[in-house]
């Protein structure tokens, strides 16, 4: 951290074309000394990506399907490339944009379980992680974890609340957390009372629907942002912290804190709390990811708290938020257990944004209904990546047979 901001690291960036790609790519443009770009890999946005391999060179460029990167070949030809990278796709492709031999950091901004594979890989090869996929310890953290101590690499938190929690932690000695505070927007519903959210689920699912799908304060992807409506997202950032920083679930709170400002705090066992502030911008937290242990200067707006005038804070309501409960649930039966919420979440998210009759409320009860199904089966010792993958198709078809038996008048209280 002494050498300042004269340093220069390799990057790999898996999910190129999404939010977090996009802006870790803007953070590349405001520092192009700081960071190379040797891979980049996305689903089907092949016009986009041709773009940035044009602007980035990276050694390869992966697409999701053998159409997408057959698009992608034809783009650059078009566009007379003179840096044509290796063009690959599918798990093939993925895996080797997160293992191209010069890179040391991979961003793994891609949504979901297809982003466990290419982080083990990674690891493997003693490349540092900059963690924008919380799936990858949610689902497979009793298989990262030991990975990640016995390859001696880095694994850095991309998102806010997780970075904020980090950089709280800087210069705190080992013992000296008490507690771990996750702060929430409290997402699209948050000024909505219990009853009134569940009667519009009933009488106005349309405006429900809408709603779920636009964030008060974040710019994010479609997934992510329905998830911070059920304030699943904020349960699954519990079961990331505990697998990021050794709190227990019991030393894990949840505040909601609707101007998103403070991004997480940390109590000390003095009863000192230490809090990162900055403005909703998820390109903080990229920084400090792929910069770590340096600070860079970046030509972003300063923090005015007098602008602001005021934060605010209140608790969360578990009955309007039954997710909450379920992923403190999970995360404290452990083992095989959070896999299965992380898998069943994205199903049940994923069809209510396919707009197929699902009801807001539905979610929870599809969430909760693999849960219990999968108690008979739980592994608790021994969790090998297998185990995870199999645990997430599982889920999945689950939430898929039980969608098709809901009654949609059952509210969850």
């Amino acid at each position: 951290a002494l050498e300042g901001a004269t340093f220069q690291k390799r990057l790999s960036l898996l999910g190129s074309t999404g939010s977090i790609g996009t802006q870790t790519l803007q953070i590349v443009d405001a520092c192009p000394e700081n960071f190379v770009v040797d891979a980049l890999s996305a689903g089907g946005n092949a016009d986009l990506m041709a773009e940035q391999v044009i602007k980035y060179k990276p050694k390869v460029a992966s697409m999701s399907s053998s159409e997408a990167a057959a698009e992608l070949k034809e783009i650059l030809e078009a566009r007379g490339c003179k840096n044509m990278p290796k063009i690959m796709h599918g798990e093939e492709g993925i895996l080797a944009a997160a293992t191209v031999d010069s890179a040391d950091t991979v961003v793994t901004g891609i949504v979901g379980a297809a982003g466990l594979k290419p982080t083990i890989e990674a690891i493997k090869l003693k490349k540092d992680i900059a963690l924008a996929n919380k799936e990858t310890l949610i689902s497979g953290g009793p298989v990262i974890n030991p990975l990640v101590e016995k390859y001696g690499i880095n694994m850095l938190p991309a998102d806010s609340e997780h970075s904020a929690i980090f950089q709280c932690l800087q210069g705190v000695p080992e013992g000296g957390l008490r507690r771990v505070i996750l702060t929430a927007s409290g997402g699209a519903f948050r000024d909505f009372s219990k009853d009134e959210l569940f009667r519009l689920c009933e009488e106005e699912p349309r405006l429900i629907q809408a709603k779920a799908t636009t964030h008060p304060n974040w710019d994010m992807g479609a997934k992510i942002t329905l998830d911070s409506a059920t304030m699943m997202n904020k349960g699954l950032e519990v079961i990331e912290a505990h697998y990021l920083f050794g709190a227990s679930y019991d030393d894990i709170d949840v505040v909601i804190h609707p101007q998103s400002i403070i991004h997480s705090m940390v109590e000390t066992k003095d009863t000192s709390c230490l809090a990162q502030l900055g403005w909703a911008d998820m390109r903080l937290p990229l920084v400090y990811s792929v910069s770590w242990p340096h600070r860079l200067e970046m030509p972003y707006k300063p923090l005015d708290l007098a602008e602001l005038g005021k934060l605010t804070f209140s608790k969360p309501d578990h009955e309007k938020y039954p997710c909450i409960r379920l992923a403190y649930e999970a995360g404290k039966t452990g083992g095989t257990m959070t896999a299965v919420l992380n898998a069943a979440n994205e199903a049940a998210n994923e069809k209510f944004r396919a707009d197929v009759g699902l009801g807001f409320l539905d979610i929870p009860r599809l969430i909760e209904g693999a849960m219990e199904a999968h108690k008979e089966e739980l592994k608790s010792e021994g969790v090998t990546l297998d185990d995870i993958l199999a645990c997430d198709v599982w889920a999945r078809n689950h939430v898929e047979a039980a969608s098709q038996k809901l009654d949609s008048k059952v509210l969850v209280v």
